[in-house]
């Protein structure tokens, strides 16, 4: 059966309101929690993102609920050494509900620490090779460790969860899909694609489970649900690569003028009407996700949390 999570946008929320909506979301009945990671906000209007790593910290005291990062990336920006010590504090801090969702990443987040912005390929190849230096380092032992992409010399974690941190990888082309088969502990990925899906299962996937992610804006005018959406995020629905190759929120705030609001209102579910949130989320349980996050776009949350307590959850968990 497929869970319901709510999904932590780090680029619209301030970190306090970060934790209410955590709480908020528990006292509705959502299972899982994920929280995005980012060093900006795609657009300045989002205006928000904060340290992650201080956020989850937060939520460990405020909520019983799993988190996972969706996504880490732990190529350019942070070291893998780094990431790992901070996840595997965060699965101290959780109790071991605590699972490291990993990405390539983008320029917007990476290119800041002023290194070159690798091609996708590489971008995947230094990807496995963090992983593999975080896993190593999950293990306890000291690690030196030199290879392609990174040098790692004597270093060992001494504050470790029981288990090691479970790492899903993030997947939308077939590329990334592949190594979510073959090297992650679960897949994370945003659309209900039923064919990407199968191809990760035949990649390596099989028993492992599938994470989705999708954004609705819920409210009790759709018109202005759908304005609301097209003014907060219509970075997702730009083509192909732009999004992980622009630099700034300014490039992406140019690149956003293509789209348009009826863009928004085709491929967004905005409003109040159960049977097309209902719908939709049943969409990725037909295509086979063990676990999907959903996200509120706007500022209305209480009105969204309302919603899927009383109308939405209870329907998706029967």
């Amino acid at each position: 059966m497929t869970s319901f999570g709510y999904f932590l946008s780090s680029e619209t929320s301030t970190p306090r309101d970060l934790l209410e909506q955590a709480r908020m979301a528990e006292q509705a009945g959502f299972e899982a929690l994920w929280i995005s990671d980012h060093y900006h906000p795609w657009t300045r209007t989002q205006g928000e993102s904060p340290f992650v790593w201080s956020v989850i910290g937060g939520l460990s005291q405020v909520t019983s609920l799993p988190v996972e990062t969706a996504v880490t990336c732990p190529t350019v920006r942070t070291h893998p050494a780094v990431v790992a010590q901070a996840a595997a504090t965060c699965g101290v801090m959780l109790e071991g509900s605590f699972r490291l969702g990993i990405g390539s990443g983008e320029a917007l987040n990476e290119h800041v620490v002023g290194g070159p912005w690798p091609p996708a390929s590489m971008r995947l190849e230094m990807v496995e090779e963090a992983v593999t230096v975080i896993r190593r380092l999950f293990s306890g032992e000291e690690v030196t460790h030199h290879g392609k992409h990174y040098t790692v010399e004597n270093a060992q974690l001494h504050t470790l969860p029981e288990e090691p941190v479970p790492i899903d990888i993030s997947g939308l082309g077939s590329s990334a899909v592949a190594l979510a088969g073959r090297i992650g502990d679960g897949l994370i990925t945003m659309a209900p694609d039923a064919d990407l899906v199968a191809r990760y299962r035949k990649s390596g996937g099989k028993g492992k489970p599938v994470h989705g992610g999708t954004k609705v804006c819920w409210g009790t005018d759709r018109d202005e649900a759908v304005r609301t959406a097209h003014r907060i995020w219509p970075n997702d629905h730009l083509p192909g690569e732009l999004p992980q190759v622009l630099p700034t929120p300014q490039h992406i705030e140019q690149a956003c003028t293509m789209v348009t609001e009826e863009t928004v209102a085709e491929s967004v579910v905005c409003g109040d009407d159960v049977d097309e949130h209902l719908a939709w989320l049943q969409s990725f349980t037909d295509a086979g996700f063990d676990t999907v996050y959903i996200n509120q776009i706007g500022p209305d949350h209480r009105g969204f949390f309302d919603f899927y307590r009383t109308k939405i959850l209870p329907q998706l968990t029967l």
